[in-house]
């Protein structure tokens, strides 16, 4: 495991613990620049040692440092963020359009995300993907987006006039969809079945702390790719 404590990590309450390629982390990041938590960051890279399953149980990142212990897995702290410093809220206040706020949150990664990184290894890193996994990948993809056309909104958000955790998670997770199925397919799902998906980003990408976090995105991925292979 490889640990960098950054600058004022001592002195700020909580620690975000990964790296800043990872689209998890940076959900978490984003909420946390958008919300005006002090925090600081350490650069850990998973793995399965003794000493970072002690802290993230599945070796893992995302996790967080707090003065009370160690959280792992991004939506956890999301919700820890979101109930320890609740203002400005990044949920509504109406208990089902919270309701409906995870519930875009949990489908983007368990219907999209998810089947999407099992292309990420070919389409990002320089490995190779079976023909069957693409074909799995490409009907679930599919049937993902097509649920996530009734499920958004973009008004001009993706869950409706406020910028929410939603946002924090569509704004990582839909560009590399986007990007993985033009290398692998040579087709832009997300184009295809949510066209109204490019301006959003965009927008999205506008605001100073997604400028941040996009920024760090870049200089993290030049480390990644150049930092020694085991």
């Amino acid at each position: 495991m490889i640990i960098v404590f950054l600058e004022h990590e001592l002195t700020t309450p909580i620690t975000l613990c990964g790296f800043a390629v990872s689209n998890y982390y940076n959900k978490v990041k984003l909420a946390l620049l958008e919300k005006n938590i002090p925090f600081s960051e350490a650069v850990v890279y998973p793995s399965q040692s003794e000493e970072m399953l002690n802290e993230s149980p599945m070796g893992k990142v995302p996790f967080l440092r707090t003065a009370r212990g160690v959280l792992s897995e991004s939506q956890v702290l999301t919700e820890f963020i979101e109930d320890s410093w609740p203002e400005p809220p990044l949920y509504p206040d109406d208990s089902f359009e919270r309701a409906r706020c995870r519930e875009l949150i949990e489908h983007i990664e368990l219907h999209l995300e998810l089947p999407a990184r099992r292309l990420y290894g070919e389409a990002f890193f320089g490995g190779t993907v079976s023909e069957e996994t693409k074909k799995e990948v490409a009907a679930l993809l599919e049937k993902g987006l097509r649920s996530l056309v009734r499920l958004s909104r973009f008004a001009p958000f993706i869950g409706g006039a406020s910028f929410t955790h939603a946002d924090c998670a569509a704004w990582v997770h839909l560009p590399l969809i986007s990007q993985a199925t033009r290398k692998i397919y040579g087709r832009d799902f997300l184009d295809e079945f949510l066209p109204q998906a490019t301006a959003y980003i965009a927008l999205v990408g506008e605001r100073p702390h997604a400028q941040k976090v996009n920024d760090d995105r870049k200089v993290a991925m030049d480390a990644f790719m150049s930092r020694p292979k085991k």
